[in-house]
């Protein structure tokens, strides 16, 4: 089970997020291509995941008895670039390398090139299917790690997503949980719009799964969703995380368009103006 969630770590969980926001931003500005609105969205989950939750070690990023982390929509990777990057997987001065030649860190995770990347993405709807088949293999070899999907809602519109779900809620894989980023958007408009996915939560409950829905933005309510999935011992669970595309860059928020480009640097600028001045508040609000 994890270890409670005191209020100065929580104070320091929400502080490293925004940090890595304004490191998402930098990054992608250097990078002058790729995805912000996903990003900035995730941040909290991806601060939650590698600073409290997960059992993982940067410096044995391939210790058997790790927990899986498998990210499906890969084109949120500059989060998980810059979280990793803080969390000691490589130096944060590598950041500045993405999606350049011969650079470890492209615009979709290559697992061979990069240590702690647990999976290679591309094609949308894939990563619940690996992560299925690794959650199998843990209970088949009767290991006690878990295994994390992280999917979008958008890649649900994809037919593999689903009969991944239909497998793990046949073999009830307790050990696997699934954090889908509700944040209703894809690259050309919202989710509703292009294939509506309600009733969301009643459909993964007819295939089987353990269902909460949390705010995705609020790390002590996702904490303790991941606290009672892990004492789920008959079913996989999914986490439907709603959370906001470009959370803490209010030119961002909810605007699909900026669900596939970066900021260019006037844009940087005032988007890391309201990052420091939202750091501010939080560190304000816990003294």
């Amino acid at each position: 089970m994890l270890p409670a969630l005191h209020d100065k770590k929580l104070k320091f969980l929400e502080e490293k997020a925004t940090e890595i926001r304004e490191d998402i931003i930098e990054t992608l500005v250097q990078a002058g291509s790729g995805h912000s609105a996903g990003p900035l969205g995730m941040t909290d989950i991806f601060t939650a995941f590698y600073f409290h939750i997960l059992n993982h070690d940067p410096k044995r990023p391939d210790w058997p008895e790790r927990d899986r982390l498998v990210l499906s929509n890969g084109h949120i990777c500059p989060v998980r670039y810059v979280t990793m990057a803080h969390a000691g997987y490589f130096p944060i001065s590598e950041l500045k390398t993405l999606r350049k030649i011969n650079s470890r860190l492209q615009g979709h995770p290559h697992r061979t090139s990069l240590p702690g990347m647990e999976t290679t993405s591309g094609p949308l709807g894939s990563g619940l299917s690996q992560a299925v088949g690794m959650a199998l293999a843990a209970r088949m070899d009767k290991k006690k790690y878990r295994v994390y999907a992280l999917t979008s809602d958008g890649e649900h519109d994809c037919g593999n997503t689903w009969e991944a779900a239909m497998f793990a809620g046949k073999n009830r894989l307790s050990n696997l949980t699934m954090v889908v980023d509700r944040n209703n958007i894809q690259i050309d408009g919202f989710t509703e719009n292009i294939m509506p996915l309600e009733p969301f939560r009643s459909k993964y409950e007819s295939f089987g799964w353990h269902v909460l829905e949390v705010d995705g933005h609020n790390i002590e309510q996702f904490v303790d969703a991941i606290t009672e999935a892990q004492a789920i011992y008959e079913k996989p669970t999914v986490i439907i995380a709603h959370t906001i595309p470009g959370k803490g860059v209010s030119f961002m928020e909810n605007d699909y368009n900026w669900h596939g480009k970066p900021p260019n640097k006037e844009e940087a600028n005032k988007a890391l103006a309201e990052l420091r001045t939202l750091k501010g508040k939080i560190k304000s609000e816990h003294e």
